[in-house]
């Protein structure tokens, strides 16, 4: 970009460089929504994740599964 007096801005050509072609404001725009949307789906899953992990632990304590982890095993069957 020639910012005057025939001198040109070196800056923009090495950041576009470096960045591929340049991102404009609505592209911008659309990538923060999308991670926005993307850590929502995230947190959602992580809550599904923790209230499954409890169903677990629960059922497993109903079956007595869920116990001291120095509880004995179980004997094995004779045969």
């Amino acid at each position: 970009r020639e910012v005057g007096y025939r001198i040109t801005d070196s800056w923009d050509e090495i950041v576009e460089t470096l960045h591929g072609a340049p991102i404009d404001h609505r592209r911008s725009t659309e990538i923060s929504e999308l991670r926005a949307a993307l850590q929502r789906h995230v947190t959602a899953l992580q809550g599904q994740v923790i209230a499954l992990q409890a169903q677990v632990t629960t059922l497993q304590g109903q079956q007595g599964l869920a116990g001291d982890p120095t509880q004995p095993e179980l004997p094995e069957e004779a045969g």
